[in-house]
């Protein structure tokens, strides 16, 4: 019974954390979260592939589209995109 209530506590506080996120974060986790799942996509196209150079054409494109969107993500989160700070504007 003790572990169910510290459970739903924890779980309780999660949300709340969730909540107070500010929009600018919230933009940066769904960059994240759709690039994730684009790269995922082309992941998955490559495993379904019989064709070697089309496989590893696939996983180095899922590579960039994360990184691509863990850049902008993070610049996101760390630059005014009002302001174009990151482009020194």
């Amino acid at each position: 019974m003790k572990k169910i209530f510290v459970f739903a506590v924890a779980t309780g506080l999660m949300s709340l954390a969730a909540c107070n996120s500010s929009p600018r974060e919230q933009a940066a986790d769904n960059i994240e979260s759709n690039t994730e799942a684009v790269a995922d996509n082309l992941e998955d196209a490559a495993d379904d592939t019989s064709n070697a150079a089309a496989e590893a054409t696939l996983e180095n494109t899922a590579e960039a589209v994360r990184a691509t969107g863990q850049n902008q993500a993070d610049d996101m989160r760390t630059n005014d995109a009002d302001t174009n700070l990151s482009n020194g504007i």
